[in-house]
């Protein structure tokens, strides 16, 4: 079951326009939408390892591209666009305490954020509501999102072969492996 959608997603990751698909889901990934870009990301680099440094720039402009427009939701439209978006992610009755103590971490906050599975649009939110320096919130984007890009993107082209090898013959289990992690970080949100 899993192996044609396999397929068709390597398809798609050497498709023209992949980097266009990368990059619209790694900037709505960054403010609204709860799939990460690694879903896409992973495959493309997998497909064609000499662009991955590519694929990993694309992927970090797009999202800190969506994360200026995370921010932005939370600092002007947080009561009709952010609040709701962080509800539906079970944060929403801790943001008054969160907020007094916020910006006091914001910095590792939105590092932590951006490299782990923890999901990157609730910091982004959180730093426009909470009024975090603008200047701060880019630095650390940045440095977070092209730590977590560029560390995939160098693994993956340095063992990308075997890695794509492994992958392909034991499919079910590496996607059993994706959907707990993806899960976990769900479920580490929730209960955060």
């Amino acid at each position: 079951m899993l192996k044609p959608l396999y397929d068709r997603t390597m398809a798609l990751a050497d498709h023209p326009k992949a980097l266009w698909c990368l990059a619209a889901v790694a900037f709505v990934e960054s403010s609204v939408f709860p799939i990460p870009p690694d879903v896409l990301m992973i495959p493309m680099i997998l497909a064609r390892p000499s662009r991955a440094w590519l694929i990993a720039l694309v992927a970090l402009a797009a999202s800190v591209a969506g994360g200026m427009l995370g921010y932005a939701i939370g600092a002007f439209f947080y009561d009709s666009i952010g609040q709701p978006v962080l509800e539906a992610m079970g944060k929403g009755g801790a943001m008054a305490e969160f907020n007094s103590r916020f910006n006091d971490f914001g910095f590792w906050a939105v590092l932590g954020a951006g490299i782990t599975p923890f999901p990157y649009k609730v910091i982004t939110i959180m730093s426009g509501w909470t009024g975090m320096p603008l200047g701060t919130f880019i630095a650390t984007s940045i440095l977070a999102r092209a730590l977590r890009f560029f560390i995939v993107a160098g693994l993956l082209w340095q063992f990308g072969a075997p890695i794509r090898d492994f992958i392909e013959r034991r499919l079910g289990l590496v996607f059993s492996a994706f959907m707990v992690v993806l899960f976990g970080g769900f479920l580490m949100v929730r209960f955060l």
